[in-house]
């Protein structure tokens, strides 16, 4: 179960502001430097009960990725109240935590590591993560040398594996090929048949409607809308002015 209340989440950020004429005179031409606050997440409120798997909607900026990362415990709230209950298990961005230098045999290792499994637990895991992630000789392999198809791979064939009670996903499956997104959304359903809770990011509007059965909207970090995936993404594409079509709902 995950509960969140009232959070905002406001960071400061810094940018080098184009000085005037008489300024750049005074100050030798240099420019300065001027702080900017951001409000990611505003006053947003939300349970999910388990066995849900809530779909993440909105454009680029929305807040979604920051909310995420508060559930995850990455990222405080400024204010407000997250309480999550269950063991997490994060697929945020492509490759992050991995070390490029590394095989991947050695990274499955590393995740497991993290994911606070004992080295003797994570082999009895081991050839059940390398037949998903289908890498081949590549598991031995660097990950430097890896494709962002191959990273992609690996890394939701660790998540899925580590036996989460919540699986948080942030765009972390748009570089897969067909086969393998296929492959991944049967894991989801799998896990969502086992009762896990999920939280699913994704600009692909038509793996929300297939994959989810809650969706919330969030814009400029704003709770819009909460309700039926089919019914979310409807307002959401009105919104954005988009037409509803295949190609829109691929990524949008």
């Amino acid at each position: 179960m995950v509960s969140v209340q009232d959070v905002s989440i406001t960071y400061r950020t810094t940018f080098e502001r184009r000085p005037t004429m008489k300024d750049a005179l005074l100050r030798f031409g240099r420019g300065q430097r001027a702080v900017r606050e951001v409000h990611a997440v505003r006053d947003v409120s939300f349970d999910v009960a388990q066995g849900t798997v809530l779909g993440i909607v909105g454009s680029n900026g929305a807040g979604k990725s920051t909310l995420v990362r508060a559930v995850a415990g990455i990222l405080p709230p400024t204010a407000g109240r997250i309480e999550v209950r269950g063991k997490v298990s994060t697929l945020l961005a492509l490759g992050v935590g991995f070390n490029g230098n590394m095989s991947g045999q050695e990274n499955v290792m590393l995740g497991g590591l993290a994911a606070g499994y004992t080295r003797e637990e994570i082999l009895a895991r081991y050839d059940e993560i390398a037949d998903f992630a289908d890498l081949g000789d590549f598991i031995e392999m660097p990950m430097r040398t890896y494709s962002s198809g191959m990273y992609s791979r690996l890394a939701f064939a660790v998540a899925v594996h580590m036996d989460p009670d919540i699986l948080l996903v942030d765009e972390a499956l748009s570089a897969g090929d067909a086969k393998f997104k296929e492959r991944a959304a049967a894991k989801m359903k799998e896990l969502v048949g086992q009762s896990r809770t999920m939280f699913l990011v994704s600009h692909a509007l038509s793996s929300i409607q297939e994959l989810c059965n809650d969706s919330i909207w969030l814009n400029k970090g704003e709770l819009m809308m909460r309700g039926a995936p089919t019914d979310v993404v409807k307002e959401y594409t009105k919104f954005v002015k988009v037409e509803r079509n295949a190609l829109t709902l691929e990524d949008v």
